[in-house]
């Protein structure tokens, strides 16, 4: 397609490639097709996992497309429902998320890979997000980085715009898998598999728990997990009765995600 975003499936599995050469860089157009892909993906009982890459061995997505910006496009553009490429605040998106960096993601490209959840690093791959250099702020970025690497490493990232290689990124474990050039794909497809392969109820119980209960006290926690409907489902499916049934009877569970 003329917005550069490529989209196949794999049976449950689906895959998002950027490619848009250069850089695999984000423009308006291309930033709401991702946002109808990724509702469609959530709202298609069919796919339960979704892996999101870029094409070449460069770039995984150097962020905003600069050249679409310097054609008029305004940063407070209506980028979807999401936000930028999708993934900044999805609604109710509760399957997992695979990014493949397949090299550099800067910006909002790397906004993008900190919107999944699990996250596979060519060695060659690198972070930034170099906003603060033209007095732009990474809003996506502040909110979520310093959710996931210690305080002081994230405002330093944030505040200096500088680069952070795949050694360092795994340090702070901000990277799940770092693998050699070109295998960032097959890694994900790999976790991707097990993933599809999975209780399907469990993964959005798992996801809602996670984002209701991230910055409250623990014994709050467990207040909100008895409230929550994906948690609630798994409790009362059908599917944990078979997991139990599997295990008694040392064979492989059939899940039905009822």
């Amino acid at each position: 397609m003329s917005d550069g975003i490529e989209v196949t499936t794999d049976g449950a599995i689906l895959e998002v490639t950027l490619n848009r050469p250069k850089a695999n860089a984000i423009n308006l157009a291309a930033s709401r097709r991702l946002n109808d892909v990724f509702t469609a993906f959530r709202d298609d009982p069919q796919l339960r996992v979704a892996i999101v890459t870029g094409s070449g061995d460069r770039f995984f997505c150097a962020g905003w497309d600069l050249k679409a910006a310097a054609e008029g496009e305004k940063s407070d553009e209506d980028w979807g429902s999401g936000g930028f490429g999708g993934l900044n605040y999805p609604r109710n998106l509760d399957k997992p998320l695979i990014s493949a960096v397949n090299g550099i993601a800067c910006g909002g490209g790397f906004e993008i890979v900190l919107g999944t959840d699990i996250i596979v690093m060519e060695e060659h791959a690198r972070f930034a997000l170099p906003e603060i250099n033209v007095a732009v702020l990474a809003d996506a970025g502040t909110i979520k980085l310093r959710r996931r690497i210690p305080y002081h490493i994230a405002v330093e990232f944030l505040m200096t715009g500088r680069w952070m290689d795949a050694t360092e990124a795994r340090h702070w474990g901000l990277a799940n898998h770092v693998v050699p050039t070109g295998q960032s794909l097959t890694k994900a497809r790999e976790i991707a598999k097990q993933l599809a392969d999975g209780p399907p109820l469990l993964f959005p119980a798992i996801k809602q728990l996670l984002r209701h209960t991230e910055m409250v006290p623990e014994h709050q926690a467990f207040e909100l997990h008895d409230n929550l409907h994906a948690v609630q489902k798994v409790i009362r499916s059908d599917d944990l009765v078979e997991g139990a049934r599997a295990f008694a009877a040392k064979r492989k569970p059939t899940w039905t995600g009822k």
